[in-house]
């Protein structure tokens, strides 16, 4: 694991040098950074579908209401994300070009910047909190529960913020495990904080044995405090490693201002801004999609939101390689290595749609297993089913479009990848759904998505061939002011 480490062998001295790599060299690169990436993702993802089970067994209202608002929920976590991708990858490029003290200022001043921004966001949440299951097409069943899951979500913004930027900052560095391995402890801190909140005090038998196990029977907001929870812990380690852990970041012992300069905050603001916008709009396409799902019924609204659950496991170790590439191509194009940084980005592409095409192939054939694991309900079952058997298909272009955006963004190339991801949201899948549900039902809504994601795939692949985006980073002689 020397690949991790601030050494002469870390990732930045291998790009950096003038020694071409090798296939097999580049290869081994590609996966010692992808896989503990896929690990934080999918960690992330289980510990959303712990949540959907453990609410799950309280009955369809309690899922259906954590369903209702899960499209906004990834509106803020979008957000968050966007703004701290603005100054990882501005360290990627420092350190891909050898200058270490000028990532560490961005580092510091990320830091400040980011909790000021995830604070605002987290008033903006708790103010909207109450009306926002009504705006969704809620009903009353459903929309008292909703609002507490949201406002608690709400609250720990800050928390995820950091956790977004902590690791973002590691992966850019080409320290994945880290991340990786506190995803794991997250999840398991998951459960155990979600089963003391979601359960009141009960009795159970081990052993034939009864043994009372205290709980605070929140129900559904019970949760959210859970993963709040959960998180908190895992951001105060990712903290101290930046701090006082050897790396090429490393915080502690180094002098220099948190305060953000104008200079750091307006790259940030061309890198993020667009991804920004995108997360913006694609979760307010999400958002339409659930309001188009809504008047389909309490079953089809948590049925919808357990496949798009139960679909994330397939689809993160997408997110997990483009994290991967991200990396591998901002430090190549850092260090002046175009040829080195096209190859990282095949490459990592490649491998995204041969690794989602075989976890489209396991979706298919275990889909009764993934949704009835969520809930005993029938109808919620054979819907949910239904719809992870349509969406299998669409896995291989959803890779190219998930893993080629990684690269694209390692490159700061974040502007027509935007309006590539918000035209298809738009034009394609909602306007597709908003005539199909009426007919087919959520059947209708997940046809239209699996339809969109094909098309995205291919525009993506042809934005990749043609090169350009590799035209968009900001020359390292931009960063004197840092």
């Amino acid at each position: 694991m020397k690949i991790f480490s601030g050494n002469e062998d870390s990732l930045s001295a291998k790009i950096r040098g003038d020694r071409p790599l090798a296939f097999r060299q580049r290869l081994s690169l590609a996966v010692m950074l992808s896989v503990p990436a896929i690990m934080a993702q999918l960690s992330a993802v289980i510990m959303e579908y712990i949540d959907a089970s453990m609410v799950g067994s309280l009955g369809a209202d309690a899922s259906a209401s954590i369903g209702l608002v899960a499209t906004s929920t990834w509106l803020f976590m979008g957000m968050c994300s966007a703004f701290a991708t603005g100054f990882s990858v501005q360290v990627a490029h420092l350190l891909g070009a050898g200058r270490r003290d000028a990532a560490r200022s961005v580092l510091r001043q990320a830091i400040v910047a980011a909790t000021a921004f995830s604070v605002l966001l987290a008033i903006i949440g708790v103010a909207i909190s109450g009306p926002l299951p009504a705006w969704l097409g809620g009903n009353d069943e459903i929309n008292g529960n909703a609002t507490l899951y949201f406002r608690v979500f709400s609250l720990s913004l800050p928390v995820l913020q950091l956790s977004f930027l902590s690791s973002g900052m590691l992966r850019c560095s080409g320290n994945m495990v880290v991340p990786g391995v506190l995803g794991v402890v997250m999840c398991l801190l998951d459960v155990v904080f979600n089963f003391f909140m979601i359960f009141p005090t009960r009795e159970v038998m081990l052993a034939g044995i009864g043994v009372t196990v205290p709980g605070m029977g929140l129900g559904v907001w019970g949760a959210a405090v859970g993963t709040a929870l959960a998180e908190a812990v895992v951001v105060a380690l990712l903290l101290y490693h930046l701090w006082f852990r050897p790396s090429e970041i490393k915080l502690s012992g180094e002098k220099g201002s948190f305060m953000p300069r104008m200079e750091t905050l307006k790259r940030a603001y061309k890198i993020g801004l667009p991804m920004g916008v995108e997360r913006f709009v694609t979760s307010a396409a999400q958002i339409t999609l659930t309001v188009i799902v809504a008047p389909l019924g309490t079953a089809s609204i948590a049925a919808n939101a357990f496949a798009i659950t139960a679909e994330s496991l397939c689809y993160m170790p997408g997110y997990g390689i483009a994290d991967a590439a991200t990396t591998l191509v901002g430090q190549s194009l850092g260090a002046g290595r175009r040829v080195l940084a096209r190859k990282f980005a095949y490459m990592t592409v490649g491998m995204g749609m041969v690794v989602m095409t075989v976890m489209g192939v396991v979706m298919y054939l275990a889909a009764p297993l993934m949704i009835g694991v969520m809930t005993p309900d029938r109808e919620i079952l054979d819907l949910g089913v239904m719809a992870l058997r349509t969406e299998a298909w669409a896995e291989p272009m959803f890779a190219a479009s998930i893993v080629a955006y990684g690269a694209f963004v390692g490159a700061g190339d974040t502007v027509v990848p935007c309006i590539m991801n918000f035209g298809c949201m738009w034009v394609i899948r909602i306007t597709l759904a908003a005539v199909l549900a009426p007919v087919m039902g959520l059947h209708g809504v997940w046809v239209a998505m699996c339809i969109e994601l094909c098309c995205r795939g291919a525009i993506f692949l042809a934005r990749l061939r043609s090169g350009c985006w590799m035209n968009r980073i900001n020359k390292i002689n931009d960063y004197e002011k840092i």
